[in-house]
């Protein structure tokens, strides 16, 4: 396994979760406008504010794409699985956020492209290294 597969989802962990960390933490500060974004658009959802929102995305996001980058940097036996997982994450919050928001913007496409090219790599390295579930697609073994 290159050190290039691990050294690009450094990076690409380490933008989502410097990204999610300051959302995140904006949010918690000021939870009825933060970074000037109001508190309408969560008007029919289960919020009446950023903050659970914000907290979610401070600790699932911001903190588990940061554990990512970190075992990235270590280049972990397991980096496929945890790179796969924090992806997902990625992907699922935005496709949560766009449904309680009603709209997609420019950065909702960006992040989720991130979360699938984060879950792509932690696929290959996964392949690469033959461990479950991609070792199954191996020499006929599906």
């Amino acid at each position: 396994m290159t050190k290039r597969y691990y050294r690009f989802l450094f990076i690409l962990h380490a933008f989502v979760s410097v990204g999610a960390l300051f959302g995140g933490l904006a949010g918690m500060l000021n939870p009825f406008e933060p970074l000037g974004i109001p508190a309408e658009l969560l008007d029919g959802s289960s919020f009446s504010s950023y903050f659970v929102p914000s907290l979610i995305l401070f600790v699932v996001i911001g903190l588990g794409h940061g554990f990512s980058a970190l075992t990235a940097k270590r280049n972990s036996k397991y980096q496929g699985y945890i790179s796969s997982v924090f992806s997902w994450a990625l992907m699922i919050w935005i496709v949560v956020q766009v449904v309680i928001i009603d709209t997609v913007d420019f950065l909702h496409l960006l992040y989720f492209i991130i979360g699938l090219v984060g879950a792509a790599w932690g696929m290959l390295i996964l392949y690469e290294q033959r461990m479950f579930p991609t070792n199954l697609f191996r020499k006929g073994r599906l």
